[in-house]
């Protein structure tokens, strides 16, 4: 019996030691939270303590506090104590944050609190202010005062155009602020900007603001446009706009009159948010898309227009590929043109000509190609399709452009669409024969032929041709397989011709690049066995230096290039032209004996 009531008092006494530990703990208002809210963190303590010291509180701004507050209580003769620091925060940015460890100092021994994790996420359509939400010890107020949600009539709307799009169909969104007649408005600073994931984005300047008259849920409010923003989506599906968010100044009643019984105005300030919006974008249809269809959503013209039609071998003429109207310009490609293999075409100087006002892009984009044909005859380029979906219509419209012929009047003549290989010759013959009218007599005393030395002779022809036929093709039949060989003394060919060309042409700027970069073409293929497609600055200079061309050579060589590319559009001296061309024909003999 002695033995129980000795470990009834032992518990007791364990308890009452367990009850009185010193504690010192940390708790926050709320674990998650909006931008635009403002979050109370305690430290608090059983036992009076000194030399407190807070953490640093990354990623929020203190903008209250440390208010202290200290309460003694006596239950059932027993007396407790607990003394509170609290911290108002505001959050700076989205995240997840770490509140670290506060110390303190009770009876010569160092406290510290437990880390308290916080998300911070979207802003909140109201925000209650953290000292009217808790603040149970009545500690005075910052002298700023916290403005509490719809008190001040300040609101920030998100105007948005249409909120079930097409995909790749324009909308706006428009960010107003609504102040109410009683209230005024000091300034602003912006906590989150909008984002516009799966969106292609356009801002429009807002230059000046501009109060205007209007109403808010039925009441006259003053207003002013903050941004405007013109989006395409590029997803079909719900896509979600990230709030604007701003830390708004605003004049409030302080509570006081003056002598003449008007409110005390005070300045404060109220956190409001546009809100997420959501829009429901719908796919383009299925049913009636063509399959060259490039995404061109809009209403467009389409339009290939060249240069000219006639030019000489080694001239160049541009090819001009152009779509202008209303739509996403800046979001499709440009069909590309299908030529024969006798005109060489080079990639396009792509271009654009787009405005992009509130109702969406307008203007024209375009890809002009360089072209330049290798041989006389006359080629077709065939029509390009240009295939759009139709806003106005809801259905896909197609535009086809006509054909156009390239005639090329000087140069080697070369095969053409319009030669037709199967063409029979026909050949005339008289329908009666002609009637002789002088007779021509014949001398019966003739050599008989056969044993002549005629009849030998072409009887020993056949063996003595033959072989020389069987030579011949063979001869013939390996040079045509020489398809590298016979491109290479083509390329030659065509690289002494153009360099000649461009001497002829030192008093013409444009033709002498032009033909002084086809030399250089034909010269790197001839020695590097490579097409124009193929060329490439880093190919080329791996290329020459594999074969020992000189380094310096080398370079000279694609600056020389380089310089052709550009000479063409820039202003030039006769003295420059002739330096170009010397230039040319000493880099060409140098890398000639270099790569012998």
């Amino acid at each position: 019996m002695k033995m129980k009531k000795l470990l009834f008092v032992i518990t007791v006494l364990f308890h009452v030691s367990l009850f009185a530990q010193t504690q010192f703990v940390a708790s926050v208002s709320k674990s998650s939270l909006g931008i635009n809210e403002r979050l109370r963190v305690d430290f608090a303590m059983n036992e009076d303590g000194d030399n407190f010291s807070p953490p640093s509180f990354e990623g929020f701004r203190i903008v209250g506090g440390p208010n202290q507050s200290v309460s003694y209580s006596w239950v059932n003769g027993r007396k407790s104590f607990e003394k509170t620091y609290s911290y108002f925060l505001q959050p700076l940015k989205k995240g997840t944050f770490v509140i670290k460890q506060a110390t303190i100092e009770i009876n010569g021994q160092v406290y510290k609190t437990s880390p308290l994790k916080v998300t911070v996420g979207n802003a909140v359509a109201e925000e209650r202010d953290p000292y009217e939400q808790y603040n149970p010890y009545n500690q005075p107020q910052r002298q700023q005062v916290p403005v509490t949600a719809g008190k001040d009539g300040v609101h920030l709307v998100a105007e948005i155009s249409n909120s079930n799009p097409y995909l790749n169909e324009p909308i706006t969104v428009v960010y107003k602020i609504y102040v109410s007649h009683r209230s005024g408005v000091g300034g602003w600073r912006e906590l989150a900007s909008p984002k516009y994931s799966n969106f292609w984005s356009q801002n429009i300047d807002v230059k000046q603001l501009q109060v205007q008259e209007g109403s808010f849920n039925g009441e006259p409010y003053r207003y002013a446009i903050l941004r405007k923003t013109v989006l395409y989506p590029q997803k079909s599906g719900k896509l979600e706009i990230e709030p604007l968010s701003l830390d708004v100044e605003v004049e409030v009643p302080s509570g006081q009159v003056d002598f003449f019984g008007r409110p005390i105005m005070k300045m404060g300030n109220k956190k409001v948010s546009a809100g997420s919006k959501v829009i429901n974008v719908k796919p383009l249809p299925e049913a009636g898309k063509p399959e060259d269809f490039s995404g061109a959503v809009g209403d467009f013209t389409f339009q290939v227009l060249p240069s000219k039609t006639e030019l000489k071998a080694g001239e160049s003429l541009d090819l001009k590929v152009v779509v202008s109207g209303k739509g996403n310009l800046k979001l499709f490609t440009l069909p590309k043109p299908i030529v024969p293999a006798s005109l060489e075409m080079y990639d396009p100087a792509h271009k654009e000509n787009v405005q992009t006002p509130l109702t969406g892009m307008t203007g024209s984009i375009s890809d002009t190609y360089t072209i330049i044909p290798q041989s006389k005859g006359q080629y077709p380029i065939k029509p390009l399709i240009f295939t759009y979906f139709d806003l106005s219509t809801k259905s896909y419209k197609t535009v086809t452009s006509q054909e156009i012929t390239i005639n090329v009047l000087d140069g080697v003549e070369g095969p053409t669409v319009a030669e037709n290989t199967n063409k029979k010759q026909v050949t005339s013959s008289a329908t009666f024969a002609f009637i002789k009218s002088k007779t021509q007599l014949v001398s019966q005393d003739k050599t008989d032929f056969l044993g002549s030395g005629m009849f030998y002779g072409l009887l020993m022809a056949p063996f003595l041709i033959i072989p020389a036929i069987v030579a011949f093709r063979r001869k013939k039949e390996e040079m045509d397989a020489d398809v590298t060989g016979n491109r290479i003394k083509l390329s030659n060919k065509l690289a002494k011709k153009y360099l000649s060309e461009a001497q002829k042409q030192l008093a013409n700027k444009e033709p002498f690049y032009i033909a002084l970069e086809r030399a250089l073409h034909n010269f790197l293929k001839a020695k590097l066995h490579i097409e124009t497609s193929e060329m490439s600055k880093d190919k080329i200079t791996q290329l020459l230096l594999d074969k020992r061309a000189d380094t310096e050579t080398v370079n000279q060589f694609i600056s020389l290039v380089e310089s052709c590319e550009f000479a063409r559009y820039a202003p030039s001296t006769s003295t420059s032209i002739q330096n170009d061309y010397n230039l040319a024909v000493s880099i060409i003999s140098d890398l000639e004996k270099q790569m012998a």
